[in-house]
């Protein structure tokens, strides 16, 4: 026999149900900030990239004759996305010639987001479960699935970044450091033995301040924004002569270190002087590249001029560890990829 709810049991109901109500509520603005929560969480650099791979995960949908969502902010973009989808998306690269480490990094970040979107319920569990099994490529692997492309010929390093690091000897590195004694060449030497001579990447030195250098201490004190580090470097002494020529010269008196090239079509401002304050990572990446050119070498980056340091203190006897905490690295594997081999394999090898 069935018995009316008293008023006791409604009124437990009615609690249930606005707790289950405000829990759905809760759950669904939780899921629509979830996105923006995490990209604000991540560095700059980290988003662009992120921003990047989504984009070619679009690319990629679009070819297939699919009309898909923004990735980056929308969860509900990810309904409908399956583990063959992400798994096809792999292929896709590798037919289209991009490299096996940049395959991998895309695939780590669609399964980023793929969590999101599980978590915001527009990702069913199961489905997030199976685009988690789909794998990236180990060493072993990308090299066969690099000779099976060469044999086909298929590019195996399609993107902005080069198959290998320009090199430099120490006389060119030498000659990109001696600059002429005028603003542009105090600046760029200083600019040049910051790269050479303490392996900065090119975001760091585009962001350091006037108030970054103690000269007095012979110190420079930076942050490093990819692995969230504050640390400080003694200057060289070839840094320090170069960092005092252009404080006393040239520099701003705060903000920002750096001073712009004057245009050479800027009728106001001779051939050699500096005039607005920032450089921006492309344009040091540039004058990088026209230093290298006026000394001999072709397609010099400021990432190669890291190469070189990260080479010149190995081989000048940098333990690993040292070499890890002063470049900047969260692992000693890391080092060791910048690090060229020798031409004589033992070379340095001591057996007393």
């Amino acid at each position: 026999m069935l018995t009316a709810p008293n008023d006791h049991q409604n009124t437990e109901l009615t609690a249930s149900d606005a707790l289950t109500a405000a829990g759905l509520v809760a759950n669904s603005i939780a899921a629509r900030g979830a996105f923006d929560d995490y990209r604000e969480r991540k560095a700059a650099n980290t988003t662009r990239r992120q921003t990047a791979d989504l984009a070619l995960f679009t690319e990629y949908l679009i070819s297939a004759g699919l009309k898909p969502g923004n990735f980056e902010t929308d969860p509900e973009a990810w309904r409908g996305i399956t583990w063959g989808l992400v798994e096809g998306f792999m292929r896709w690269q590798l037919q289209a010639g991009y490299a096996v480490g940049s395959v991998n990094v895309r695939l780590a970040t669609v399964k980023g987001y793929a969590r999101l979107a599980m978590k915001a319920g527009t990702l069913p569990q199961v489905e997030f479960a199976m685009i988690m099994t789909v794998k990236g490529y180990a060493h072993k692997e990308a090299l066969h699935i690099d000779e099976r492309r060469k044999a086909d010929d298929v590019s195996t390093r399609k993107g902005p970044k080069k198959a290998v690091a320009v090199s430099l000897n120490p006389a060119q590195a030498a000659s990109l450091m001696a600059r002429p004694d005028n603003p542009q060449g105090r600046r760029d030497a200083f600019l040049m033995t910051i790269l050479l001579e303490h392996g900065l990447r090119v975001g760091e030195v585009a962001r350091l301040a006037v108030t970054d250098f103690d000269l007095k201490a012979g110190e420079l004190k930076f942050y490093r924004p990819k692995v969230d580090k504050t640390q400080t470097h003694k200057l060289t002494p070839r840094t320090l002569a170069a960092a005092r020529a252009y404080f006393e010269h040239d520099a701003p008196t705060e903000g920002n270190l750096w001073r712009t090239s004057a245009s050479k079509r800027d009728g106001r401002a001779a051939a050699g002087t500096l005039t607005a304050q920032g450089l921006s990572e492309r344009a040091i990446t540039n004058r990088v590249a026209d230093l290298g050119y006026s000394v001999g070498v072709v397609g010099l980056s400021a990432h190669d001029c890291r190469h070189y340091w990260a080479t010149q203190a190995a081989r000048s006897g940098t333990a690993i560890d040292r070499l890890q905490d002063a470049g900047g690295w969260n692992s000693p594997a890391m080092p060791l990829r910048y690090v060229e081999s020798a031409k004589i394999a033992n070379e340095g090898v001591k057996l007393e």
